[in-house]
């Protein structure tokens, strides 16, 4: 209650995720932007999405921070047009704006944060720049190079392969269980949520269990009529007997 109180009052901030609409790119590592959006929106009970400003928008709170998210339907190389359009009707400035997008200059599964700054070729990216400048925020979700750059279209307009759906689906977990923390200007505790979830901690290795004490000499004595342990050389001995 005390959250909704504060979100009437707060300043609404736009979260947009980059993709092309249709089933026909559902999959695409392009659309990775679209991904991360639905998983936040599904996390924390975002209200339905409905047709806006060119896109679809989803209306909630994170952390007490009023949050529209935004996916435009413009298709990629037009994203700015549909950005635009919601930031100045909503009055919400570049610096409460973050883009959700796809990296392929990051391995992937790997995230970064990044504050201004150029489009570095990317065609959503670009098309923002036009209607906003360069002063919003970027989450930078990295789906890995195809190696080439005569390779670069063809690999984000693919879906993701099989052998990826593990690391994409603990990605955006993460981002979804760590959007709070961005909400609320957190950038470093996000990006430890995604972290802990792309790349738990491994247990600490059990310790040995203590030797059972013997007898009260402290050593075992050998069954009556067993042979006596064998010596180094012994050991040696029947080792070699084994693979010959």
């Amino acid at each position: 209650a005390a959250a909704r109180r504060r979100a009437r009052t707060a300043r609404m901030k736009l979260w947009v995720g980059l993709g092309n609409p249709g089933t026909k790119y559902a999959g695409n590592r392009h659309n990775i932007g679209f991904m991360a959006l639905d998983a936040i929106a599904a996390a924390h009970g975002f209200g339905p999405w409905r047709a806006r400003f060119r896109g679809e928008t989803a209306e909630g709170v994170l952390s007490g921070e009023k949050v529209l998210l935004l996916k435009p339907q413009t298709f990629m190389n037009l994203s700015g047009e549909s950005v635009g359009e919601a930031a100045r009707f909503l009055k919400i400035p570049p610096a409460d704006i973050t883009v959700f997008h796809d990296e392929i200059d990051l391995p992937p599964a790997r995230l970064r944060l990044k504050d201004g700054g150029g489009h570095a070729g990317h065609n959503g990216l670009r098309s923002i720049h036009q209607h906003l400048g360069e002063g919003y925020r970027r989450v930078r979700l990295g789906v890995g190079h195809p190696g080439h750059k005569d390779a670069v279209a063809a690999y984000v307009l693919h879906d993701f392969a099989k052998a990826e759906q593990a690391w994409l689906e603990d990605l955006l977990r993460g981002i979804a269980e760590g959007a709070p923390l961005l909400a609320r200007g957190d950038g470093a505790g996000f990006l430890n949520a995604v972290a802990l979830r792309v790349n738990p901690p491994r247990p600490p290795r059990p310790r040995p269990a203590a030797d059972t004490a013997g007898p009260a000499t402290g050593a075992s004595e050998p069954p009556a009529g067993a042979a006596p342990p064998a010596g180094p050389a012994e050991a040696l001995r029947r080792l070699v007997e084994r693979f010959r």
